[in-house]
């Protein structure tokens, strides 16, 4: 049997074999030392690390890193030797960084900007992976680690890396920790500033991540991507991105949104993934949510149009179960434990889900407008009946707040919107529910507004729909929103700029208010005509600096129809209505006049009615 000493012997250099060697009076026995020290420092042991990192302390390991970036001795042996030394160097320190108190002391986090130099240079895997351990670990520990990390060009490091990295390699998980760790400590104001090419870089590569991986690092790329994308700040990264010639990387957003919203996922996945479609289509448009699924080394075809259904359903399923809890919080929760940040939260998820919809909407009406085929019949039947469903959840929501005697708040507001953008091409759609409700909808007003303007707005491409049918005109009559449309009009001229570009708010009213003029006599009800003589005052001084013949000829029939169902008393002892009003209703009916006389030679100057223009730049007016 073995002695003691002849096991140790067998067993080679012991711990303190080692801890010898590092105390020793010479670079050599150190350096001896420190390859022995990876033997005992590549494990869990953190009193073995402890005890090493003591022995050799801090002025050997700086001399040494810097020796084997080029910075120390400039003796010949030694610049032989110095990518052995830097290999050696980055090795121990991140080994010596998994135990925390080394990690977050000082002298490690003032090692950062070396390592980060380091990593400007052409490294081998195992090099580039240690330097990302090593910098996560003491960025992560240190208070002022991530600050020293990004002040020393981190972000800039992180983009010209990453693209390099192998797809779900424990390098790429490190780098991504990083990532994540930067953005959580920095500002993404500060960051998009300084690193918008950067940030856009990034993206691509979290983009093939998020698609080509199918482990708990999908997530992580999915929570990067919806946090830089749905970022207030994030307009320069939208820019470049959507200036790339490479289109390869929506396709991969579009395979990862698919595989999360078709698989059993947690909620804030799911949550995630709409945000991060609904990010993708404000850079590229509703387009996006048709085409390519299949990544190249995948056998199966994914039909097109599957991305456009999934993200219907789940922004749907979103819509009931955020409406019911919002009824919940306000109508039966106690007043006393509300919770506003909740309320807040879901709010604003709620904005999210009812713009994916709202854009689903505008894809489909223009695929039918162009009579196009990317969708199939079958697929554009579930849709349709899928929105149909939807808009009458919202109701019954808007119906829910009108019985509770509520009609402002911002879930309210985009209520109104999302039910205002889909009737306007489905004007049919969810009658019986429009009777009830349209007075109510004209009386919504955000939580920060004073006037229901904005609501009127979102519903404008609607009431101009159905007033072309006598059936709206009555319908628009009896409610009484007729009278919030002329207000709206009014505020609209006011408020106008006097660009052709902007007025399609404004011919959108004047349509709504001249269809129902129109149609007066057979709708059998009686107006309230205040409302209008004050718009003939408004209009006609709007109409004197109109540039365009369509806006005159619109204002001067409108006017015409007014005067045709009033009297000269009324008008006299109306207190909207001077003299100055009747000069300028004179001088607009003698332009109208003389230009229904012209015949120019190139009619393009009359301006077709933007259906959708201001449902396109309103949004923010009424998403929550």
């Amino acid at each position: 049997m073995l002695d003691l000493q002849e096991q140790q012997q067998q067993q080679g250099p012991s711990l303190e074999d080692c801890l010898k060697l590092l105390k020793g009076a010479r670079d050599e026995q150190r350096l001896a030392g420190l390859l022995l020290a990876t033997k005992f420092c590549n494990n869990d042991d953190s009193d073995s690390i402890s005890k090493v990192y003591n022995a050799v302390g801090n002025t050997f390991l700086d001399r040494l890193l810097r020796t084997g970036m080029g910075k120390g001795s400039t003796n010949e042996s030694r610049q032989e030797n110095q990518d052995a030394y830097l290999q050696l160097s980055v090795t121990i320190l991140a080994a010596f960084c998994r135990v925390a108190n080394i990690a977050s002391s000082d002298d490690m986090v003032k090692k950062i900007p070396l390592v980060v130099e380091v990593m400007s240079k052409e490294l081998g895997p195992s090099l580039v992976e240690e330097c990302f351990e090593f910098l996560y670990l003491v960025s992560a520990a240190h208070k002022d680690g991530i600050q020293i990390f990004y002040e020393s060009g981190g972000m800039a490091m992180l983009a010209s890396q990453m693209v390099k990295l192998p797809d779900g390699s424990h390098t790429m998980e490190v780098a991504m920790k990083l990532l994540q760790l930067t953005i959580s400590k920095v500002s993404l104001d500060t960051i998009t500033k300084e690193y918008y090419s950067e940030l856009s870089s990034v993206v691509t590569v979290l983009a093939r991540q998020f698609a080509v991986l199918h482990n708990a690092l999908k997530f992580e790329a999915l929570h990067l991507l919806s946090t830089i994308l749905s970022s207030i700040y994030a307009a320069p990264v939208h820019e470049i991105l959507r200036t790339m010639s490479d289109k390869t990387w929506l396709t991969y957003v579009r395979v990862g949104v698919v595989a999360v919203l078709q698989n059993r996922v947690a909620p804030e996945q799911r949550l995630e993934a709409l945000m991060l479609a609904e990010s993708i289509m404000c850079i590229v448009g509703e387009g996006w949510l048709i085409g390519q699924m299949n990544l190249p080394d995948t056998q199966d075809p994914i039909p097109a149009d599957r991305c456009i259904l999934l993200v219907l359903e789940s922004s749907r399923v979103e819509i009931a179960v955020l409406l019911n809890d919002l009824a919940y919080l306000k109508y039966e929760k106690a007043k006393d434990s509300l919770d506003n940040e909740t309320f807040r939260l879901k709010q604003r998820n709620l904005g999210t889900a009812f713009s994916l919809v709202e854009k689903t909407v505008k894809l489909i009406s223009s695929v039918a407008a162009d009579e196009g085929n990317i969708i199939s019949e079958k697929m554009f039947t579930k849709i349709i009946t899928g929105l149909n469903e939807t808009v009458a959840v919202i109701l019954d929501y808007l119906r829910d707040a009108k019985d509770h005697g509520q009609h402002k708040g911002n879930d309210l507001l985009a209520s109104v919107r999302i039910v205002g953008s889909y009737l306007a091409d489905a004007p049919a759609a969810c009658n019986d529910k429009m009777k009830e409700l349209l007075g109510y909808l004209v009386l919504v007003e955000g939580e920060d507004e004073q006037s229901p303007f904005s609501s009127v707005c979102f519903l404008l491409p609607m009431l101009c729909q159905i007033t072309m049918e006598i059936d709206g005109c009555r319908l628009i009559t009896s409610s009484g929103a007729y009278k919030a449309v002329v207000e709206c009009l009014i505020k609209l001229l006011l408020e106008d700029g006097g660009t052709v570009e902007d007025n399609g708010p404004i011919f959108l009213a004047c349509d709504t208010i001249l269809n129902l003029l129109l149609k007066r006599e057979q709708i059998g009800l009686q107006l309230d005509d205040s409302y209008f003589i004050k718009l003939l005052g408004v209009l006609s001084s709007w109409a004197e600096d109109a540039v365009d013949c369509s806006s005159t000829m619109m204002a001067s029939s409108i006017c015409a129809l007014i005067l045709d169902s009033t009297s000269e008393a009324v008008l006299q002892s109306h207190p909207h209505f001077n003299r100055n009003n009747l000069i300028s209703l004179s001088r607009l009916m003698r332009r109208s006049m003389a230009a229904s006389y012209s015949k120019p030679s190139d009619p393009s100057h009359l301006r077709k009615k933007p259906k959708k223009e201001y449902k396109a730049r309103g949004y923010n007016k009424g998403q929550t």
